[in-house]
């Protein structure tokens, strides 16, 4: 993964339990990189320590992690300089999901090596949706339900998430049900 994502986890940490936690973390982790270089390729496992020390440093599920992590990655993304093709990818929570794609072609021309998962929207009608995450990575599945809970705040739009197809139990891909509404 690029190093903007591990940044992003460090700045949530950082932000939220201090400097501190965030070097127990680390140290925990067996990550030995003092800066993560946004447009650097790191390996997927990196990522994958850092929750798994996060988890037990904080007390908390990789799945708690990863989901708060998906939702503090809305806001992080918009102010780390991606904020206005994130508001050419849509006006609402429904059109901007049905871009993600698009977005994720465009992000990719500045992070050629980027293996975006894929999302796609079915069964749209007024204010439910549902959403298809395939990705070739593992374990990240939690990280749309921190995504979406995002985006609902970013669009000033209550939503409500269910998983009702999970690829850890032999479906083909992961699918959501999202009901929402905008405020």
């Amino acid at each position: 993964m690029y190093g903007l994502v591990n940044k992003a986890i460090q700045d949530m940490v950082c932000s939220r339990f201090g400097e501190e936690t965030w070097k127990e973390i680390k140290h925990k982790a067996e990550v030995d990189v003092d800066v993560f270089l946004s447009m650097e390729g790191y390996p997927d496992d990196i990522t994958h320590k850092l929750v798994k020390a996060a988890s037990v440093v904080l007390s908390l599920s990789p799945t708690a992690i990863i989901q708060a992590f998906g939702e503090f990655w809305v806001q992080y993304t918009a102010q780390e300089g991606y904020g206005e093709m994130m508001d050419m990818s849509g006006d609402t929570l429904p059109e901007f999901l049905e871009n993600l794609d698009n977005l994720h072609a465009r992000v990719g021309v500045s992070f050629p090596k980027l293996q975006p998962p894929s999302f796609e929207c079915t069964d749209m009608e007024e204010n439910s949706l549902s959403l298809h995450y395939r990705s070739d990575r593992e374990g990240l599945t939690p990280m749309v339900i921190g995504l979406i809970k995002g985006l609902g705040a970013r669009f000033d739009t209550e939503v409500h998430i269910t998983q009702t197809q999970n690829r850890d139990e032999g479906a083909e891909h992961d699918e959501f049900l999202v009901i929402y509404k905008p405020n």
